[in-house]
This record gives C-alpha cells, sequence and structure tokens, in this order.
C-alpha cells in the first residue's frame, strides 16, 4: 500500500598528479601487515548480528508514492543540506570578524590566538558535515577542494601556505581566489593558524583573507542550492523516477566510505601501508572531525521523516540497526583521545569496523529498503 504523507573550476594551478591524489579510489590498498591481520580477526569475531544478517535480499523494499519522496526531498534540501551549507559560511565569518578584531595589532598570540583556533575548530566540523552532499554545485565546481584540499599526501599545504604568506605579506581575499587550492580553505587556515605560536601581520592578513574568500565560496554554494534544490534533487522527477534518492542515499554511503578509507584506514596503516594523514593533523583534532561526520550520518539516517517511511513497511529494524551502530561508533569515538593517531591499534581498528557495519547496514538493508541502488561510485568493497 502506497503512503501518501510523511513528515571551470578545472584547478589549472594543479598538476595532473595532484588531482588525481585527490579522487584516488580506496580500493588499492596493499596486503595488511600479520599484526593488522590478527586485530582485525579479533575484532572481526565481536561483529554485531546486525552486520552479519545484514543481506539484501531480506528486505522488503518500502512503496513510496511520488508525493511522499517529494515531501521527503523537499525536506532533505531545507532541513538538512542548505542549512549545512549555511552553517559553514555562517563560522567562516565568524573567524574573519574574530581576525579582524585581534588582527588589528600583530603579533596575536595567547588567548586571542586560541580564540582563532576555537573558531576554526568549530569551521572545520561545520565543513566536515556539509561534505555529505557528494553532489550539486560545490562537488560539480570543484570548488569543494578549494574549500577542504584532502587528503594532502604529499604536504603541499604547509609549504604552500608558506610560500604564499611570504610572496604577498598584504594577501587580499581577491587575490587569495585566484590562487590554487592547496593554499585555500579549511587546510590553509589550519597550517596558519596551528603551524605558528604566534601571527604576525603577514599571517593575519592570510587568515582574513582566507575565512573571506571562504565564506564568499561557501554562500555561493548555499544560494545555488537555495535557487536550485528541485533540479539538484530532482523533487519535480519524482513521479517518473528515484533519482533524488539515488542521490541523496549514495552521497550519505560515499561519505562513510570515504571517511573509513581516507581519513582511518589509509593514514592509520590498518590494512596496507600508511598514507596521507589524519583530517586535521596540524591541530590535532582529527577526532572532533570524524565526530562531525558520524553527527551528520546520524541526523540523515535517524530522522523523523525518513524513520516514519520504513517504518510505513514494518522496516523499523532498519532503522534501530542504523541507530544502534552510529550509537556504538559514536560512543567509541567519545572514548578515544582528540588525536586518533594515539589511539592503540585496537581501538583505531575497532573505529574502522564500526563504519565498516554501518557501510553494510545502508547498501544491504537500507538502500534495498528504499528501493533503490548503490551507486557505480561505491568504493568500500565489502
Amino acid at each position: 500500500m502506497k503512503i501518501n504523507h510523511a513528515l571551470a573550476m578545472a584547478l589549472s594551478a594543479l598538476s595532473a598528479g595532484l588531482l588525481i591524489s585527490c579522487v584516488k579510489p580506496a580500493d588499492d590498498n596493499k596486503a595488511p601487515e600479520a599484526d593488522s591481520q590478527k586485530v582485525a580477526q579479533d575484532s572481526a569475531a565481536s561483529t554485531s548480528a546486525a552486520e552479519k544478517d545484514s543481506s539484501g535480499d531480506k528486505i522488503t523494499a518500502v512503496d513510496i508514492s511520488a508525493e511522499t519522496e517529494k515531501t521527503y526531498l523537499t525536506h532533505v534540501a531545507n532541513d538538512i543540506v542548505i542549512p549545512a551549507y549555511a552553517d559553514a559560511a555562517k563560522q567562516s565569518d565568524l573567524l574573519h570578524d574574530l581576525a579582524q578584531k585581534h588582527c588589528q595589532q600583530a603579533p596575536v598570540s595567547g588567548d586571542e590566538l586560541q580564540a582563532l583556533r576555537d573558531q576554526w575548530l568549530v569551521l572545520a566540523q561545520a565543513w566536515a558535515g556539509a561534505e555529505m552532499i557528494n553532489f550539486g554545485p560545490a562537488t560539480a565546481s570543484m570548488s569543494n577542494l578549494y574549500i577542504n584540499y584532502y587528503p594532502d599526501e604529499r604536504g603541499l599545504v604547509h609549504s604552500g601556505v608558506a610560500d604564499l604568506i611570504a610572496a604577498n605579506p598584504k594577501l587580499t581575499a581577491e587575490q587569495l581566489a585566484n590562487e590554487s587550492a592547496i593554499v585555500q580553505g579549511v587546510p590553509g587556515l589550519e597550517e596558519a593558524l596551528y603551524a605558528n605560536d604566534s601571527l604576525d601581520a603577514a599571517q593575519c592578513a592570510y587568515v582574513m583573507s582566507a575565512s573571506s574568500a571562504l565564506s564568499t565560496r561557501l554562500k555561493d554554494i548555499e544560494k545555488n542550492w537555495q535557487q536550485n534544490a528541485t533540479n539538484l534533487l530532482a523533487i519535480d522527477k519524482t513521479a517518473d523516477s528515484d533519482q533524488g534518492l539515488n542521490q541523496w542515499f549514495n552521497s550519505l554511503l560515499s561519505l562513510v566510505e570515504t571517511m573509513k578509507s581516507n581519513a582511518i584506514d589509509q593514514p592509520l596503516g590498518l590494512t596496507g601501508k600508511a598514507k596521507g594523514h589524519l583530517p586535521a593533523a596540524t591541530a590535532e583534532q582529527s577526532r572532533a572531525i570524524i565526530n562531525a561526520k558520524l553527527a551528520t550520518l546520524n541526523e540523515a539516517l535517524t530522522d523523523p521523516v525518513l524513520t516514519a517511511i520504513l517504518g510505513s513497511n514494518n522496516e523499523n529494524e532498519v532503522a534501530d540497526n542504523l541507530s544502534t551502530a552510529l550509537a556504538d561508533a559514536t560512543t567509541l569515538l567519545a572514548q578515544m583521545p582528540e588525536d586518533l593517531g594515539t589511539a592503540d591499534k585496537a581501538t583505531q581498528q575497532e573505529l574502522y569496523d564500526h563504519l565498516t557495519t554501518i557501510t553494510r547496514l545502508i547498501k544491504r538493508q537500507l538502500i534495498p529498503a528504499l528501493g533503490i541502488r548503490v551507486g557505480f561510485n561505491s568504493t568500500d568493497g565489502d
């Protein structure tokens, strides 16, 4: 029975090798070392029943009406997507205002520098949440790379920002906007704020310019979504296809897969040789970034409107399994140090396994329950 209601930018300044490093799939890891194998085996022994039983062919798809799908996608656009970009833009504005206030008289250090760092972390967490939207204007224009150039496997942000500041001690936001992705956005600001014990006048100029340029970029994305949400989420095509649902849930799947690979597995060397670095490595705040991403997944996957859709076909177990898996991962993360690289290997592996469980639940339970399909760009390989 149908339910009727339910709550360009081509990076010309970057070399081809750099661009490839940004989008290289995560499935080229080498065979794990002996100790990693043992940790994985020990952890696998305690795999949850939800993960073991998450077989797509046991799930009955919900019969979602075009009206319900339209209502849900409109809710996603207005209550999840647009607010995520708006919050990131707001936090960037606040960092810019704070920099203008404290940088009136350089050098900046002590409590004033700490206040800038604290606001940067709020901004970084806000963007970490907005990264769940893995389609639309941010990715189509490659603006996402100018906002967060990660993974920076060659350490280019560190040298790039230092060189830019030295060459342009009075840098403006307009000048910065024409520079390459490696010296902009959240990582560039992190480098400037955390790599030094104090900020001189040139570093202050960079922080003010980078936060201003970032705000402009984020506001442009937010405005694009406000004007084009119907097209971007195919809200007007629900009678003909499930394009919008496919885009949205595969975007969430991509978030957890990318987080699992680029932000956990590879930098910690869990299933192969260590490569790259943890998010917010210079700030030693990787836990905060991963936690923000988990919070975003939790908001989207335990959303009451989505839960109502699943419940219409008595698929409450799918929602319950997801809620439990997300809560387990969040609880474990809260017990880990701020710098996840300092956690013991067994705990790092346990976090990785929790993310694997979430990935499998999305692929084998949630997506089949919604009657849609896993996208071709899925990289988890489980």
